[in-house]
């Protein structure tokens, strides 16, 4: 029987040991705490390591509860995509921010839910036992059936969202169980000019001057959540103070085998800049056009942006000859101490060729796949989502729960309701733009000639393709969405319309290929990887902490500055270097100051930190993630890395690597000087009892 996570994790306490510098995106029931203890003295207990599991949320990113009354804090960017929907013309949440001084003011979000880790269980043998002298096919069928059915009896036995989370790449299995929340209200945000000062010039650069700041406030019943574990607030962190961070990063590639870095390298990571840089650039026409077009925009230019420079960042790493050298060295050592025993070489030795077998099968039909079942053909359209969901869901429903696409298991049900019934605005300019992007992107990559792209622009341009898609798709109605999905199968398959009936007739070529990938290439990498972590574990011990997932990580650091071409970078910037930066670059965007905050500035404590940066191990999916002490205090808040830290999807390094942070003072100065939003303020700093 599978012990209780805390009991769990409170007997590995002593088990883990020294990872190099502070690397380590640790799962919360295997923490670091050898290191933690040897380094900085600090020996987190069980129950401070609950308390911090309980008071994190994922919110499509990270997040945290900041009081007893549901209020929860993330980043500005993350929840910009629901200021984007709860916008109008006359209302623009993402450049005006907001501020609910009531109860009564907090908006409700469209579409926006929160999961809060409760448990975790280890259910690896159960999944690994279903695989058992199966592969390809039979082993994707199997292993599918039986996380299915692991989750659909948690669910029923517990009422918890339940997921089994992958780890090492298919060499463990957990089954995660959340408490789900989904009345969300938005309570405040700053301008998305304050939010994101410095623009795409500073993004991922240091200093930084950025309240990137978003506050909504969990109900459940009509009424604010009641929760037990939340965050306190802190009176601020110095120089070289142990900065612990709790979030979900999203997924790195660090355990990946030279055969997979090097397909990431010169294919996946070149088609993706291709696509985002594209799509900005045919964002920046569409913005251009009126104001509008800016206001509908903006959100998607800017998060294209921002995966346009991380994804650079990344390919700059897997580009340097030195870090894919220290990648193909450690790769030569474990292939190495496997071969020097006869049953670990009959074991594990034949992973590594597998694997790279796989890895160039996969470049015949990679393409095709990304334009099929990832963002390419659709180009972000909602519309086309819309249309995929509805008639793949119409399949899945008549298949048992165990056979289905996982993304369609019953335990995902509500989830994906809340998405497909969302009012949230779609626009048809914008879908139209989306949509003839990618039907352009087919076809300059497989040719105006290919089958699949005659038979998708059917006689027509993508631009006239895409208006004739987007306008006369019915989906846009959400009261009609809602029908369909509480119709089920039946309702769905007799419903028609043009993007519906565009997606039914290339979805059978679409699962071809995802069944395609799965068979030859998802399967190969799960076995092989098991293997190789086996490898590692019979080498290094289990203390090797998995590849990032999505789920909550618990990660450490000192706040600390660094060297940058000779010159020294200091670990804190203040608001008074908000108003330098401003005058050093005479007040042009995206260096601007607002009204609000040159009137605020002479009533500002200017010496207050604003930004800071710590060591800890941080990836995308960490966005909004907090930061506290060892008496588990909110310090800071995650919102980036610097630019030195965009290879740490394949390996950390703390010398000049950085995460980025908001300050905790800053949020409470900007709060009761800048805004008047004294109450909220004071909800934070615990000096009433919420709303």
């Amino acid at each position: 029987m599978n012990k209780p996570a805390f009991v769990t994790a409170f007997v590995l306490l002593t088990l883990t040991p020294l990872a190099p510098a502070d690397e380590g995106m640790w799962l919360l029931n295997q923490p670091p705490t050898a290191t933690l203890k040897s380094r900085y003295g600090f020996e987190p207990s069980a129950a401070w390591l609950e308390h911090m599991q309980k008071s994190a949320v994922r919110i499509g990113a990270s997040g945290s509860f900041v009081s007893p009354n549901g209020l929860i804090l993330t980043n500005h960017h993350v929840g910009s995509d629901q200021l984007q929907k709860l916008s109008t013309p006359q209302r623009d949440l993402i450049k005006d921010g907001f501020y609910a001084s009531t109860p009564a003011d907090e908006l409700k979000c469209p579409d926006l839910e929160i999961q809060v880790l409760w448990s975790i269980q280890d259910v690896t043998e159960q999944v690994l036992a279903s695989t058992a002298g199966k592969t390809g096919e039979a082993a994707v069928a199997a292993r599918r059936a039986c996380m299915s059915d692991i989750e659909g009896r948690s669910k029923k036995d517990t009422g918890l969202d339940s997921e089994v989370v992958t780890l090492y790449h298919g060499a463990r299995y957990h089954l995660y169980r959340y408490k789900r929340y989904d009345d969300l209200r938005l309570v405040f945000a700053p301008e998305m000019q304050t939010a994101f000062f410095g623009g795409d010039n500073d993004n991922f650069e240091y200093p930084r001057f950025c309240l990137d700041v978003c506050m909504f406030r969990a109900y459940e019943n009509g009424k604010p959540l009641r929760v037990e574990h939340y965050l306190k607030w802190s009176k601020g962190a110095a120089d070289g103070d142990l900065a612990i961070v709790f979030g979900h990063p999203g997924s790195t590639n660090r355990l990946y085998s030279m055969a997979h870095l090097e397909f990431w390298r010169d294919v996946e990571m070149p088609f993706s800049l291709n696509r985002l840089w594209r799509r900005e650039v045919q964002l920046q026409t569409f913005m251009a056009r009126n104001d509008e077009n800016y206001r509908i925009g903006v959100e998607d230019f800017f998060g294209v942006q921002n995966g346009r420079k991380a994804r650079t960042g990344t390919l700059a790493g897997l580009l340097d000859p030195k870090l894919m050298k220290s990648k193909a060295d450690d790769e030569a050592a474990l292939r190495k101490f496997v071969d020097a025993d006869p049953k670990r070489k009959a074991e594990w030795g034949g992973a590594w060729d597998r694997l790279a077998t796989a890895e160039a099968g996969w470049r015949t039909h990679f393409l095709s796949n990304e334009l099929l079942n990832g963002r390419g053909l659709s180009g972000g359209s909602e519309l086309f989502g819309l249309a995929r969901s509805f008639v793949r869901l119409a399949d899945e429903l008549e298949k048992p729960n165990g056979e289905r696409l996982r993304e369609y298991r019953e335990t995902e049900l509500d989830s994906l309701r809340l998405s497909l019934i969302s009012d949230a605005p779609i626009h048809d300019a914008l879908e139209i733009d989306r949509l003839a992007g990618g039907l352009s992107l087919a076809a300059e990559n497989l040719g105006g000639g290919d089958p699949l792209v005659t038979r998708i622009l059917a006689g027509q341009s993508p631009h006239e393709r895409a208006v004739g898609l987007v306008q006369g798709c019915t989906l846009k109605d959400a009261s009609l969405r809602r029908q369909l999905f509480d119709g089920g199968s039946a309702a769905i398959r007799a419903h028609h319309d043009p993007m519906i009936d565009f997606f039914r007739a290339i979805d059978a070529d679409a699962r071809a290929l995802r069944k395609r990938h799965e068979d030859e290439v998802e399967s190969v990498e799960r076995d092989c990887y098991a293997q190789i972590a086996a490898a590692r574990f019979a080498r290094d011990g289990e203390s090797v902490y998995p590849d990032a997932t999505g789920t909550l990580r618990m990660a450490f650091g000192p706040i600390r500055g660094y060297s940058e071409d000779g010159k020294a970078v200091p670990a804190f910037t203040t608001f008074a270097g908000l108003y330098q930066r401003n005058q050093e670059r005479h007040g042009a965007p995206p260096f601007q100051l607002l009204p609000r905050w040159e009137a605020a500035r002479s009533k500002l404590h200017l010496d207050t930190p604003y930004n800071f940066v710590c060591t800890a191990d941080i990836i995308g999916g960490n966005s909004g993630s907090p930061i506290v002490n060892k008496a588990g205090e909110l310090i800071g808040l995650i919102f980036d890395g610097n630019i030195q830290s965009l290879s740490a999807g394949i390996a950390y390094s703390d010398e000049q690597s950085r995460a980025v942070a908001v300050d905790s003072r800053a949020i409470i100065e900007a709060l009761r000087v800048v805004y008047g939003a004294s109450a909220l303020a004071d909800e934070l700093e615990g000096k009433q009892d919420a709303k």
